[in-house]
């Protein structure tokens, strides 16, 4: 949370997910981060959230494609009208959300998911309100799997690529261990040390912290 910037997390089902609501102080502008929402009452709280605050909902972000982080897009679909935006590499796992749901979770899940609206590519900022969003692609955890990092307000969105002390498993669909090395060393270079870091599960951290005792960013 920032003087500027509001952002408000809501964890979301069984996987324990962190859906983010990030708006503009000023303009009441949003975008929605993740929106893994499951059950009813973790959908109805996100859309109630963002009337409640008056936001102006401009976009959907999704840091990866896996399920737990895309349960919850064709509710704000069908509430706002807005379609996600993802990165190519994760395409493929997008649009066969009920294979991930049989082999990840081992149960048969259907839904009929929104179109991906664009593409997140690394070199081309997005922008709501008065601010600007940076993706890194960061693959590894998926191939697709990307960093969203606000620079003006030293914030950044890491999905599963990094958490606190941590960091996304490789063993998934996709998943390669190498290149999540490349990508951690990647975002040391990247981000500075005072950047908060928003991670796709669990507490908020800093790149400070990280650095100093996350064992796989360690020098």
């Amino acid at each position: 949370m920032t003087e500027n910037l509001r952002i408000k997390c809501f964890q979301c089902n069984p996987l324990q997910e962190n859906c983010y609501v990030v708006s503009d102080a000023d303009t009441n502008e949003a975008v929605v981060i993740d929106c893994g929402a499951f059950f009813p009452e973790e959908r109805q709280a996100v859309c109630q959230y963002i009337r409640s605050e008056r936001l102006t909902l401009s976009r959907v972000l999704l840091t990866h494609g896996h399920l737990d982080h895309v349960f919850g897009v064709d509710t704000l679909y069908k509430e706002f009208g807005i379609s996600p935006c993802l990165h190519n590499g994760d395409i493929p796992l997008y649009q066969h959300f009920d294979q991930q749901a049989m082999s990840i979770l081992g149960v048969s899940l259907h839904q009929d998911m929104p179109a991906i609206s664009c593409m997140l590519e690394e070199g081309q900022p997005l922008s709501f309100g008065r601010h600007s969003i940076d993706v890194i692609h960061t693959p590894g955890h998926s191939p697709g799997s990307v960093i969203l990092y606000i620079k003006d307000e030293a914030v950044a969105f890491t999905g599963d690529t990094l958490f606190r002390m941590s960091i996304g498993r490789t063993d998934l669909q996709g998943g390669s261990w190498q290149q999540l090395e490349d990508s951690l060393r990647k975002i040391a270079t990247l981000l500075p040390s005072h950047v908060t870091l928003y991670c796709g599960h669990g507490p908020a951290t800093t790149m400070a912290d990280e650095l100093r005792y996350n064992p796989y960013l360690r020098s």
